[in-house]
């Protein structure tokens, strides 16, 4: 069985995210084993200023690096990464799952990923060029993940 780790900057907070995580993470138990890794964001006092910024993005990458497993499979979400048709994404985790048994997911805090993480993974993933609060993407990864692992197993969800 598959094992993917996700891996999060910044909590959850609203009741409804939770527990749509938690019934895509239900769903993809029948594919794979799935653990989340929470990192806390970093706090900048100054939202506007670019080297603050910069600095909670490398603390934020040590932790992120330090969860991440080399063996792993691993995609960044990002914003210049490379969109995926459901099929297209269920052929690249097919692949990753193939290569390496396990698949990392990293999402970052509402200030992106350090470019050190990004090129510590095997791949750039985005979902769309529009912009989406991080914490709703945890929800959106989770199910088109499940989408994808659906389609690989011959499951009727993909329409």
């Amino acid at each position: 069985m598959v094992q993917i780790t996700l891996i999060t900057v910044g909590t959850l907070k609203e009741r409804y995210l939770t527990e749509a995580v938690a019934e895509y993470k239900k769903r993809l138990s029948q594919f794979a084993r799935v653990d989340e890794i929470s990192i806390p964001e970093e706090r900048i006092a100054d939202e506007e200023n670019e080297t603050q910024i910069k600095g909670a993005l490398e603390r934020e990458a040590d932790k992120i690096l330090a969860a991440l497993k080399r063996d792993a499979y691993k995609l960044a979400l990002c914003v210049e990464g490379r969109q995926y048709s459901s099929p297209e994404l269920a052929e690249l985790l097919r692949g990753g799952a193939d290569r390496c048994g396990k698949i990392a997911l990293v999402i970052g805090s509402s200030h992106g990923l350090s470019e050190r993480v990004k090129a510590a993974c095997d791949e750039r993933l985005s979902f769309s060029r529009l912009t989406f609060p991080h914490q709703l993407m945890r929800v959106i990864l989770l199910e088109a993940t499940y989408r994808a692992f659906t389609i690989i197993h011959g499951k009727k969800y993909h329409k």
